[in-house]
């Protein structure tokens, strides 16, 4: 399954996210994925596609993160899913 991850990054915390990234890298635990990452021209949002079967693994990353980041995990379905969905409820 694939989630959205907004990232909003905690006041003057974005130079420390990178230092992390860079000396660690994400930190994603076995069985979570990174689709790809998007970062607002502003750099106090990240938005994040990626894809797993367990949803449990989100908690094991984001506890790498959470001092410099508060996050929000929104479950996505494909556009073709969406469609699907949206037909059968009428």
């Amino acid at each position: 399954m694939r989630y959205m991850i907004i990232e909003r990054f905690k006041p003057g915390c974005i130079g420390e996210v990178y230092k992390r990234f860079d000396a660690k890298g994400r930190m994603l635990p076995d069985g979570l994925r990174n689709v790809d990452s998007w970062i607002s021209n502003d750099l106090t949002t990240c938005w994040q596609l990626m894809e797993t079967e367990e949803f449990d693994l989100f908690r094991q990353w984001t506890r790498n993160w959470d001092d410099l980041v508060d996050f929000e995990i929104v479950p996505t379905l494909s556009s073709t899913q969406a469609r699907a969905t949206a037909l059968r409820l009428e």
